[in-house]
């Protein structure tokens, strides 16, 4: 076992503790990244039998409960089915996550299941993070003005921080008003087109990001997604005319949950203390945040492998299933004291303390 400390130098804990941003001189820690590379080599494939059915018993799930919260009479039987909901189709909704890592088709077929499944229905197919959420992997953007998913949240106001949170609420009448009014009217006032795929179609909190115009292939995929949830939004505001609004508000409920806790999970994935300065690869994961056992909880605000969300900037493309694995194996390598352990935290609570304390630093 190899130990390595957790900062190069006593310079730099003095610098990340004063909040000074010490990111953009952070040296990399070689030997970690090369313990990554080499001890994960035989549990990177993906595993059609694990994806599958965690998946697709998700959102069975998810939406066998959200038709018993529309359909019991009883106030907390319902509440208890509107949270079961919830939680099992934010996990099948995170699957997003790992099919925008796909390199070529490891698992045919699965982003069209997903999307007919889970995407479509909850207007968020995957082209909405597809070719965004890798820019945040890349080396010169993480952490960057051209990062669309960092915010210097840890460096912001204090009431950044409820607001970040409390904004996902509207999160579903906002893809519904996207979905039903904007696609459309694009067709027919191209500003509209553009100000709604530049700023609207793209799972971003970076309120500076504009999205690129999409070609080839790509752009006539996403012309298919985004006519299946054109009609899809218009059947579910149809279903208020043959149904009445219980079912479409208990859903949007439902729903603005599962806004509300990938936000608070966003919250957490990073301690955002970055000023705008291109980062190495050992800053950006010492920025980033793992949440392992033995804590259970994590698994339900983190699942498909994101409590693992430090581990999973160091090897990007690694298969949720193999994270817990990796995490093991790296931890028995470099011990206690070392750069991989300086970014394992112990929860929720914990790192929302940190980023609160942070923002009411006084600042120069």
């Amino acid at each position: 076992m190899t130990a390595h400390p957790t900062m190069p130098s006593d310079d730099f804990v003095a610098r990340r503790e004063a909040g000074a941003n010490w990111h953009a001189q952070m040296p990399d820690d070689k030997a970690m990244l090369r313990a990554a590379r080499d001890l994960t080599k035989d549990i990177e494939n993906h595993r059609a039998a694990v994806y599958w059915p965690d998946m697709i018993g998700s959102a069975l799930v998810g939406y066998a409960s959200l038709a018993g919260a529309i359909l019991v009479d009883s106030p907390p039987l319902a509440i208890l089915l509107g949270l079961i909901s919830s939680l099992t189709l934010y996990r099948a909704l995170l699957f997003i996550h790992e099919i925008s890592h796909f390199r070529g088709n490891p698992l045919p077929g699965f982003r069209t299941a997903w999307n007919l499944m889970v995407g479509i229905p909850m207007l968020m197919p995957s082209f909405m993070y597809e070719n965004v959420h890798t820019l945040h992997h890349k080396r010169t953007q993480y952490g960057t003005i051209e990062d669309p998913e960092y915010l210097p949240l840890a460096l912001m106001k204090p009431w950044s921080l409820p607001l970040f949170v409390l904004v996902a609420l509207l999160a579903p009448v906002a893809l519904l008003f996207r979905c039903a009014v904007l696609l459309p009217l694009g067709l027919v006032i191209p500003p509209i087109r553009r100000l709604t795929w530049e700023r609207f179609s793209a799972l971003a909190i970076n309120p500076d990001f504009r999205r690129k115009a999409a070609d080839g292939e790509f752009r006539a995929y996403v012309l298919r997604l985004e006519l299946a949830s054109f009609i899809w939004s218009w059947l579910l505001i149809g279903s208020v005319f043959l149904w009445g609004w219980r079912p479409l508000l208990v859903t949007l409920s439902v729903v603005s949950v599962t806004a509300v806790l990938n936000q608070l999970r966003t919250l957490v994935a990073h301690l955002w203390e970055n000023e705008g300065e291109a980062m190495t690869v050992t800053a950006q994961f010492l920025d980033s945040v793992n949440v392992p056992p033995p804590g259970a909880i994590a698994e339900i605000w983190a699942p498909v492998g994101l409590r693992y969300h430090a581990l999973h900037h160091l090897m990007p493309s690694m298969p949720y299933h193999s994270l817990p694995e990796a995490h093991r194996r790296l931890v028995r390598e470099l011990g206690a004291g070392s750069t991989y352990d300086g970014a394992n935290h112990k929860g929720m609570g914990v790192l929302v303390a940190r980023i609160a304390r942070s923002t009411m630093r006084p600042r120069g």
